[in-house]
């Protein structure tokens, strides 16, 4: 695998906003993924979810890089990496193969997963197959278990799979337009028109929206890839866990944290009130000086 720098970063990406190099990795399937590598020493990886990209993380990276090497890439359908119309290429097992991919390819080792949404189990696939390089993880908003017998889920799952859910994710860009502003606790704060310009544009066309359009039907179709990786929790579960939460989130809910509290042995949470789901966009500020702590890089900080 080689790495491809031939790729022009799109004018509608600020500089200012996203400060950083923007480099690109041929993938063994034939697609080219974006990611930033920024600052030196033990890396931090950023996994997004969907329908976000890189650019959820640039505050953290920005914080960040002074003192750790921090990696945030974008899954393939998603920011400024390649497009498929392949249903295959959107099944989260080959993200998460990608994603391995990557991480192989820039040699990183002593990592800590930053983890988020679909984030969640497209590193902890990782992290099950090679824990003796995941040093930490960081649980933020996520799961990473078979939810195929919760409602909840079950209902999104369905409605967004089903025709008239393809017809809002890929010709209303229903996920961006809608679903982001309802899923955070102070849309207009967070999401100002600078900032959702970076998400809508990173997904302008119904052609560039097809892995968007294909993850909520995985929530319950991947089951059996879901229920792999949570049998092979043990190799994870034990790792320090940094976990931040937002409560106001309508993807992910207080049962989902009461489930990792109970299944992480070396946790520290700090839970949220006022934030939902992006609490990359929502709380830098706050977990950012938390995060150094955790990394062993600042002072102690207390809630």
């Amino acid at each position: 695998m080689v790495e491809d720098r031939s790729g022009v970063r799109p004018g509608w990406v600020s500089d200012e906003m996203f400060p950083f190099e923007s480099k690109f990795f041929a993938t063994a399937d034939g697609h080219r993924m974006h990611y930033v590598d920024e600052g030196q020493g033990e890396p931090i990886i950023f996994v997004h979810g969907n329908p976000a990209w890189s650019f959820e993380f640039r505050h953290l990276i920005a914080g960040l890089r002074p003192e750790r090497r921090c990696i945030a890439a974008d899954h393939i359908g998603f920011g400024l990496s390649s497009r498929s119309d392949q249903p295959q290429d959107h099944h989260p097992k080959a993200h998460a193969e990608r994603f391995a991919s990557l991480l192989d390819h820039l040699g990183a080792e002593e990592i800590t997963l930053f983890l988020t949404d679909w984030g969640g189990p497209i590193g902890l696939d990782f992290a099950r197959r090679h824990p003796d390089r995941v040093k930490r993880l960081v649980i933020a908003n996520t799961w990473c278990w078979p939810v195929d017998d919760d409602f909840h889920f079950r209902f999104f799952s369905s409605m967004m799979a089903n025709s008239l859910g393809q017809y809002l994710i890929k010709k209303r860009n229903f996920f961006v337009k809608r679903i982001m502003p309802m899923a955070v606790g102070n849309k207009r704060a967070v999401l100002t028109p600078e900032v959702m310009s970076h998400y809508r544009e990173a997904q302008p066309t119904p052609e560039t929206r097809s892995a968007n359009a294909a993850l909520p039907g995985h929530i319950i179709g991947a089951t059996e890839w879901l229920s792999s990786i949570w049998q092979d929790r043990g190799s994870f579960v034990c790792k320090p866990t940094l976990v931040f939460w937002g409560a106001k989130d309508i993807a992910f809910r207080k049962k989902e944290l009461d489930r990792w509290k109970s299944e992480l042995s070396d946790s520290e949470v700090h839970e949220f009130d006022d934030c939902g789901h992006f609490l990359a966009e929502e709380a830098p500020d706050r977990i950012l000086p938390r995060l150094s702590t955790f990394l062993g890089g600042g002072p102690d900080v207390n809630e």
